[in-house]
């Protein structure tokens, strides 16, 4: 247990994080737990700290059961939580997959009272701005075809694409779909959205609901897929998805690997419907030796890179919200737990 005293309340009282040194009368310090199983603990308890002047920040091991108000967390174990009378958990990402998939399981792991928190930018959309933008204009430069060119030894100049006929349509417009959105906007492509709800981003067009899919894809070239993971959208890009797609287009997978039916996916690319795909995502992780996604000439993939969490950013992020929520005020990123995002 720790006390703190006030000085001068007007002096630290907008000062960032500093309000925690109040301590809401009872002059007990604030307790927030931590667990990432890869992550450099040390590193974000000691930025955390800063961040948080009068928090006591601590790593949770097995068997920690002292009081915590605050839990940040990534593939959290069920102990961790269980029991907990916590102001707010936080997930160290974008997904809430792991936590939500555990809740199935375990709901008494997380009571509904207890809000849950998910990352929806601290860096990430600009990641997935470079991601989509240099694999977009990839593909519309024929650069893949003329990588195998190079590899049959033939100099062939080859006709250019016309942006008007290389629509870009993304599933998925949330924080990190809008942001992909609009880094695409400035390149001249004729620009696409499609997600549960109707969207108003300027020079994109909206589509909403089931009803409207089959219009959206039919004239798609590159589909990103964005979507959040949720029992509606597992499974989405499956053979039927594909074929309404125009003949040779791409896929762009930057959200999750349940998204794509992986088998679906390849007998699209053998028969020429897909010309290409970009994978960063799989349905397991690490794929496997054995899966033919690493052996077919039109797939290129990445080891889940396209955004990572950026510490500086996510402990920023976080300690300002943790700061506005002591103060009683509506913050953004909570996961409607019924959606799943």
């Amino acid at each position: 247990m720790k006390f703190v005293m006030l000085l001068n309340h007007k002096k630290i009282k907008n000062a960032p994080g500093k309000f925690l040194l109040r301590c809401f009368k009872t002059g007990v310090a604030m307790e927030i737990i931590f667990y990432h199983p890869t992550f450099d603990t040390p590193y974000w308890i000691a930025e955390l700290t800063k961040k948080l002047p009068g928090a006591n920040v601590r790593a949770w091991q097995r068997g920690d059961n002292a009081p915590a108000d605050y839990a940040l967390v990534w593939h959290p174990p069920v102990e961790m939580l269980q029991g907990r009378n916590l102001k707010a958990v936080f997930a160290l990402g974008a997904g809430v997959d792991s936590i939500l998939s555990k809740l199935k399981a375990h709901p008494e792991m997380l009571p509904d009272a207890i809000p849950l928190y998910r990352l929806e930018d601290t860096g990430m959309g600009s990641q997935m701005q470079e991601y989509a933008v240099s694999q977009v204009l990839h593909w519309f430069r024929r650069f893949d075809d003329y990588q195998q060119l190079q590899r049959e030894g033939r100099w062939q100049p080859l006709a250019d694409y016309n942006h008007d006929e290389f629509t870009i349509g993304i599933m998925g417009a949330g924080v990190l779909g809008s942001k992909v959105a609009q880094s695409l906007l400035p390149w001249g492509f004729p620009v696409r959205s499609w997600s549960r709800s109707r969207k108003d981003w300027p020079q994109v067009t909206s589509f909403a609901g089931e009803s409207e899919l089959a219009e959206f894809l039919r004239d798609t070239r590159v589909l990103i897929n964005l979507l959040p993971n949720t029992a509606e959208t597992i499974g989405i890009i499956d053979q039927s998805l594909l074929a309404q797609l125009p003949d040779n287009s791409y896929v762009l997978n930057l959200a999750r690997g349940v998204h794509v039916v992986e088998d679906d996916l390849l007998a699209a690319l053998d028969s020429g419907k897909l010309k290409a795909a970009m994978l960063d995502v799989f349905s397991r992780e690490p794929l496997p030796q054995e899966s033919p996604l690493w052996r077919h000439p039109r797939v290129t993939m990445t080891p889940h890179v396209a955004a990572v969490t950026r510490p500086q950013e996510a402990i920023s992020y976080i300690a300002q919200t943790i700061s506005q929520l002591e103060r009683g005020e509506q913050v953004d990123g909570q996961v409607d737990r019924v959606r799943g995002y």
